[in-house]
């Protein structure tokens, strides 16, 4: 290959330098990929928790001997703390992950700077924690509809908010994909970080 550029150089005077690809662009186009589905898919979690509800009529009786009445009662997510504490964890997750993409688009821009590099891994490693945190909230009292406790004589109710629990568990299913975002994106700048000591 030497050889090769040396001859061309000596036979017009011209110099060719060899173009070596950048891992780091690929990295910072993963960076961004995974920053951008990890907007999609909080924003998708807290919106369908956040619309998530369902009407049935159920019997009630006082008396054995006497008919049931029917009454309307709602299954709404910020009927239980822990569906709301998910909604706001995805929201900020969401909202983190958006003002991330902006930073990073300015780091671009302005070039590298290792404070801001740091402080959104520091922020991505809390997200992570956010979230997890978040989706086992839900995830908990989810398992607690769908099962109930005998021992605590809590009765299921998916039995009777069947579309409900199925948005609750889609929700829940969606976060957690979002939850391994984050955590592909720390596994990521602890990588890139690790290249950047070496070289």
């Amino acid at each position: 290959m030497e050889s090769s550029q040396s001859q061309y150089k000596a036979n017009y005077g011209v110099e060719v330098e060899a173009k070596v690809a950048n891992p780091r662009s690929s990295v910072r186009s993963s960076d961004f990929l995974l920053r951008l589905l990890a907007v999609v898919t909080t924003l998708v979690a807290a919106i369908i928790i956040g619309v998530a509800r369902e009407t049935k009529m159920v019997p009630f009786s006082l008396l054995s001997n006497v008919p049931p009445s029917y009454i309307p009662l709602t299954a709404k997510s910020h009927y239980s703390s822990a569906f709301v504490f998910f909604t706001v964890s995805n929201a900020i997750a969401c909202a983190y992950a958006a003002l991330s993409l902006l930073l990073l688009i300015a780091k671009r821009a302005r070039g590298n700077a290792i404070t801001l590099a740091t402080t959104i891994i520091s922020l991505d490693v809390i997200m992570v924690g956010l979230l997890f945190s978040g989706n086992g909230a839900a995830a908990a009292i989810g398992l607690l509809g769908y099962q109930g406790n005998s021992h605590a004589n809590w009765q299921k109710v998916c039995n009777v908010f069947g579309t409900y629990c199925h948005q609750v568990a889609a929700s829940i299913g969606v976060s957690l994909l979002g939850s391994l975002l984050f955590v592909l994106l720390v596994l990521l700048a602890v990588l890139n970080l690790h290249k950047t000591n070496t070289s």
